[in-house]
Order: structure tokens, then C-alpha cells, then sequence
């Protein structure tokens, strides 16, 4: 069986890249299919295999700027001649689902999310550009949304990464989606007694992360926060923060732990679609204080549910705050040193235990495997591909 794996851009090891990997060892002999790659950006098992690039991957400062091609990017995505695969798997949180696969390939495409820049976050990132710019992008967002849409017939089978994105696959594609959750390296995480006086963000500098709201928090809190990432936001960021804030950088994955261990609790602002750096946190037994919407949902256990929702059952893991502002995110923060010795490390550890990596190969494993004997009966028997 030839495999085709498909991903949007190589340029960093983050929560996409990692279940990449676990495609990549399920499939070590499959091509890689991407936009864009800078060489040494991600980990070895992902390197040390065919990747073909397309024509971004040529055009001036694609290395920096690739992001402002983005009106490109569905034509890129569409040049890949796949002829001759028997199976595409593709790992999309922008275009690379849109890829166009072989008439008797099966398309399994795992969606982190629909494409955030033109659907539910498109006012996060353009909303306050205006004039001529302004216009084009909202031009170029229409475009890219019938795009996504119309695309979104060329998959076979779904699995989102979360029950969050698999309704927003619903609402955008009218179709259905498996949920797998993406893994979470538990084996590189420990329990350590020894926590500082500091809480910690780790996180890429976009603006829906909403870093700024963590600051401002902060600054009115006194207290120490640690911030570890790098990205578009930073200059602006690090402009309103005062004296107890400390950027770092990115940090290695040994150094990363350390820093998780290390901390009271783990600062989550943004909305996400699913959410790996709280898991990350959990894994080393450390709370986590989340804005109580997205895939924070699935994966924290709340000492403060919101009032009639269905939580998951469990020891607590961590603190949610219900409204995105600063004073919200103070409140829950002050909540968290109030009730600080509710929460039991080892308890938190085994919830995050429950989103290893193990238990995602294995149910990526078995749900492709499945999706491809049911496809090949089908096609012999000249029945119709469909959704699970």
C-alpha cells in the first residue's frame, strides 16, 4: 500500500507536528507532502523521510513571511500530484485537507481545526486592519471560506482532535467526525517536590492566545509570572508587562519540564481547540488555570464548574475563569491560592495519563486500519465511501 502523508507547513515542533510523528511511525515508508519546509524545524523521524515541498517553498522571504501567502495557499495544496497512493492521511489545521487525492485512494484527513483564519478567529487576526487592506483580506476570507468548504468534499473519513472542533466540522462542512485526542508526551513529564513561587504560560505569541489578558492580570496581581514562547505578538507584549512578568524564550523539552514542575500552577488564557501545554502541565502534576471554553473542557477537571454544565468527573485539576478579561483571570488566580492544597499531584498526573501518546497511536491505529478495510470492501463490492 503507498502512502501519502499530507501537512501544512514544517517550520516548528508543535502540537500538530507531534501527531505527524506518530503518523510518520505508523507509516515509515509513506511520503510527505507540505508547503513549506526549513530544514532541521522539526524532529528527526519527521526529517528523515521523502518530504516534497510546493512552489511556496520558492517564492522570496516564504522562510518569514509564508503566513501573508496565505491567498495562495489552496492553489499550493492543489499542485501535489498524489497519483498512484492508496491512502492519504492528512493533518490540516489550514489547507492540507484540501489536498486532491486519486479517484480509488481513501482520504483520512485529522482536523485541529477548520481553517481558524477566515472561520471563527478571523476578526482575531485581521479585525483591526482597515482601508484598502482591510477590504482585500475580506475579499481574499470569502474566497478561502467557499474554498474550505468545497474542499471539505475531497475527505473520505474525519477525526477531529477534540469534541470542540468536531461540532465546529459539523457547523462548517455539515459533516460528521471521529474524535481522537492529540498525544501528549506523559513520559517526558514528572512529579517533582520541589515547586517554586512562579506561574507559568507557555504558548506561541498569536493574538488569540490572549497573552495580553495573563499580563494585565498579573500586573495587577504582583505576582510571579513566567512566560516561555516567542512569536508576531512579542514586541507588544512585552511593552505592557512590568517587573514581575519574565520572558524567556523558547526553551528545550528537558528545560520545559523543569519549568513545568517547577510551577504553581499552570496560566491557560486563550481559547483552544484541544490544548496539549495544559496536559503537558498535568502530566507533571501541576494545576492548570484555563479560560473555561474550548477543549479546556475536555480535559480539565474544574474546581469551580460553571453553573450546569457537564463536567468531567474526577479530583480537580485546575481553576477556570468564565469571562476573557484580566479581572476574571485575577479572581480565578486569587481562588487557586485560596484552595491551593485541594489539588493532588499524583491524581493530577493520572488524568493526564488517560492522553498519552501510547493511547493515541493506538486508536489512530485501529481507526485507519478499520477505515481501510471497510473502504476496500466497498470498493470491491462497488459500494460508496463514508463517514463514521
Amino acid at each position: 500500500m503507498k502512502v501519502a502523508l499530507i501537512h501544512d507547513w514544517l517550520t516548528g515542533m508543535r502540537g500538530g507536528e507531534k501527531v505527524l510523528e506518530v503518523f510518520c511511525e505508523i507509516f515509515p515508508e509513506a511520503d510527505l507532502f507540505t508547503l513549506l519546509h526549513i530544514p532541521g524545524s522539526v524532529s528527526k523521524t519527521i526529517e528523515n523521510r521523502s518530504i516534497k515541498t510546493s512552489f511556496i517553498q520558492r517564492l522570496p522571504l516564504a522562510r518569514r513571511r509564508y503566513r501573508s501567502m496565505l491567498p495562495l495557499f489552496p492553489l499550493a495544496i492543489e499542485s501535489f500530484n498524489l497519483n498512484g497512493y492508496d491512502l492519504v492521511l492528512s493533518s490540516s489545521h489550514c489547507v492540507a485537507k484540501g489536498v486532491i487525492p486519486p479517484p480509488g485512494a481513501l482520504h483520512i484527513s485529522y482536523i485541529h481545526t477548520p481553517m481558524r483564519y477566515v472561520w471563527d478567529m478571523r476578526h482575531d487576526y485581521f479585525g483591526g486592519i482597515g482601508g484598502v487592506s482591510g477590504r482585500l483580506i475580506a475579499l481574499f476570507s470569502h474566497y478561502l471560506r467557499m474554498w474550505d468548504v468545497t474542499s471539505s468534499a475531497r475527505v473520505d473519513r474525519f477525526i477531529a482532535n477534540s469534541a470542540h472542533v468536531a461540532k465546529r466540522v459539523e457547523k462548517y462542512y455539515r459533516r460528521p467526525a471521529h474524535v481522537i485526542n492529540p498525544p501528549v508526551e506523559c513520559s517526558m513529564f514528572r512529579l517533582d517536590r520541589d515547586r517554586g513561587d512562579f506561574y507559568l504560560i507557555v504558548s506561541a505569541f498569536a493574538p488569540y492566545k490572549r497573552i495580553d489578558v495573563a499580563i494585565e492580570a498579573f500586573n495587577t496581581l504582583g505576582l510571579k509570572l513566567k512566560v516561555i514562547g516567542a512569536g508576531q505578538d512579542g514586541k507588544r507584549l512585552r511593552s505592557i508587562a512590568k517587573g514581575n512578568v519574565e520572558f524567556l524564550g523558547w526553551k528545550s523539552d528537558e528545560e520545559l519540564a523543569g519549568y513545568y514542575a517547577g510551577c504553581k500552577a499552570l496560566v491557560f488564557p486563550g481559547e483552544e481547540d484541544f490544548g496539549i501545554v495544559p496536559l503537558e502541565a498535568m502530566a507533571c502534576g501541576r494545576p492548570v488555570i484555563a479560560y473555561g471554553k474550548g477543549g479546556a473542557l475536555e480535559t480539565i477537571i474544574p474546581l469551580n464548574p460553571a453553573l450546569g454544565a457537564k463536567a468531567p468527573e474526577g479530583p480537580p485539576t485546575g481553576v477556570f475563569f468564565y469571562e476573557q478579561t484580566p479581572s476574571a483571570l485575577a479572581r480565578a488566580v486569587s481562588m487557586f491560592e485560596e484552595r491551593e492544597k485541594e489539588f493532588i499531584p499524583g491524581r493530577i498526573r493520572e488524568r493526564a495519563l488517560g492522553f498519552s501518546r501510547e493511547a493515541f497511536k493506538a486508536r489512530i491505529k485501529d481507526y485507519v486500519f478499520k477505515g481501510l478495510e471497510v473502504f476496500m470492501a466497498g470498493s470491491s463490492g462497488g459500494g460508496e465511501r463514508g463517514d463514521a
